[in-house]
């Protein structure tokens, strides 16, 4: 904290007998021994200048994720008095405006001219991009200006954290801009129901975290869970309206994060198939493979591709997440012998040395078009990109790298190797598996903060750095494999000190300055929640 204010206190009045002249000496407080001595004052006839106040520099501001870049200087900083506000340079930041001035308490001005103890925010045009920008405190005023809203509204979650934190906003000026460009939280709602409300919490933690994307898995073997109305009859007992995916979309944009939508194909569709048994798998014998639906039927591109534009519609955002992982035709010793409906398929449709794999492909690109088509770019899970055989997976599908244990699966440097853009889901770090099945075990912030960067992509070993451009960032991950091992509120305190460190690691490729008691207890006091 800054030393507080010197008062001044009156000196002697000295009476001079001829004239009777009264002549006040003014001392500053701190003026030493005997600075208050009439003696001293007696032969002085007018006031000493109050001297000029001196601060130290000022200290960085105590952010989770940590700023980048500080410049320091002397003042007392800012914090909110009774008359601050917000003022808004531009129209567009109208909305984050008006949010930072219901969560400092103060008012907001509109579209005016800053004044002493405001906080005015601005866009300005720089080299850096969207998500960056500028932080000025001096003058008893705060600035926060960079070339998007993003990075407009970024700035407005240090000046908040900082008074967190500290109950001031540091003099001096920030500099600061994301590593990477996706930073966020996956949700298996398919499989454990959340509701909206919560969901919506989770939102308002990210944003102060500076995440902006949140993944929803809402389709899978165990349930459909979000309303359709091209397919109502796929949809469990248990969902959330699309009213509600709507309001949740529309806190989502105000806080700068995208909500990707995920219905995954071809395997983990049992929710889908239980209202359409004849799409079922089943091999010679007539088994059916659990979630895995026939793709040598034109019924299951049919079904899946009027989901893919109802739900593409529903979520406005860039990407559309197609799944492609697990397909269990594939996991058999002979998929041809078992299936030699799919093989058929394959030779008909891409020659005759094609395999059930080259169908499976197929079947990724053919769904990546119609997201495409929808004006998204498709994502896909690692281990439906296969190599060797007749048909590639398109260039333009984004790579979300979780394993390499799963059939198909690669080294991460072979997605790269191929020039394919990579985001980071490593389930060594970043897989929080309810009831911790399959060797799973929770991960901890601590292991993150300690341990995990983008570059570690599979195990524990990173790629190498020549690669950077191509891995987009990264998500942490809960999956819902046993719904009932945590209640909601279990999950949501299980995953909040991951969340902070990813928030870290995903923001600033430097070494972290803080120690994990440290940046710990910084998490306590930045905690929106509290």
């Amino acid at each position: 904290m800054s030393p507080s204010r010197a008062p001044l206190v009156a000196g002697a009045a000295v009476a001079v007998a001829a004239a009777v002249t009264l002549t006040v000496v003014v001392w500053p407080e701190d003026s030493g021994p005997g600075a208050r001595s009439g003696a001293s004052s007696a032969s002085r006839t007018s006031a000493s200048p109050s001297p000029t106040r001196s601060y130290p520099l000022s200290t960085t501001p105590r952010t989770i994720p940590a700023v980048r870049e500080h410049t320091a200087a002397r003042g007392p900083g800012w914090k909110p008095a009774k008359d601050s506000a917000v003022v808004a340079a531009d129209p567009e930041l109208v909305d984050e405006a008006k949010l930072l001035a219901g969560e400092l308490r103060i008012g907001y001005r509109g579209e005016r001219s800053p004044r002493s103890g405001d906080v005015e925010l601005a866009l300005a045009a720089g080299k850096s991009g969207p998500e960056s920008y500028t932080l000025r405190t001096g003058d008893n005023r705060v600035t926060i200006s960079g070339p998007g809203q993003a990075g407009v509204f970024y700035g407005t979650r240090t000046l908040k954290q900082s008074l967190d934190a500290d109950g001031t906003v540091p003099e001096g000026v920030v500099r600061d801009t994301p590593d990477r460009p996706q930073r966020g939280l996956n949700l298996d709602i398919a499989r454990k129901h959340y509701s909206a409300d919560w969901i919506e919490n989770r939102l308002h933690e990210m944003a102060d975290l500076k995440l902006n994307q949140l993944g929803l898995h809402f389709s899978d073997d165990q349930a459909f869970r979000i309303e359709s109305d091209t397919h109502p009859e796929v949809v469990s007992e248990e969902h959330l309206t699309k009213a509600e995916v709507r309001r949740i979309v529309k806190l989502a944009r105000s806080l700068h994060i995208t909500v990707v939508g995920e219905i995954d194909s071809p395997g983990h569709l049992g929710a889908v198939m239980r209202a359409h048994p004849d799409l079922q798998l089943r091999d010679t014998r007539g088994v059916a493979r659990q979630g895995a639906v026939d793709i040598s039927k034109a019924g299951s591109a049919e079904i899946v591709d009027d989901l893919l534009e109802e739900y593409a519609e529903l979520f406005p955002g860039d990407w559309f997440h197609v799944g492609a992982d697990e397909y269990q035709a594939l996991t058999v010793s002979d998929p041809a012998a078992s299936y030699p409906q799919l093989a058929a398929a394959a030779r008909e449709k891409y020659g005759a040395d094609a395999t059930i794999q080259d169908l499976a492909e197929g079947w990724l690109n053919d769904r990546a078009a119609v997201v495409r088509k929808a004006g998204k770019i498709p994502k896909a899970w690692n281990d439906g990109f296969f190599s060797g055989g007749t048909v590639t997976a398109h260039q333009g599908i984004e790579v979300e790298y979780w394993t390499g244990k799963e059939i198909g699966a690669r080294p991460p440097q072979d997605y790269l190797a191929e020039g394919r853009k990579v985001v980071n889901l490593n389930d060594e770090y970043l897989y929080y598996v309810l009831g911790q099945p399959n060797d799973f075990t929770y991960p901890t912030g601590e292991r993150i903060y300690e341990q995990w960067t983008p570059f570690v992509l599979r195990g524990t070993e990173p790629v190498a750095a020549r690669y950077s451009k191509q891995i987009l960032g990264g998500r942490f991950a809960v999956w819902g494999d046993l719904p009932n091992a945590q209640t909601q509120a279990q999950v949501a305190e299980g995953i909040r000190m991951p969340l902070n460190a990813v928030s870290q690691k995903l923001w600033d490729p430097r070494e972290p300055k803080l120690s994990w008691a440290e940046f710990s207890a910084l998490a306590d006091e930045v905690d929106p929640s509290e």
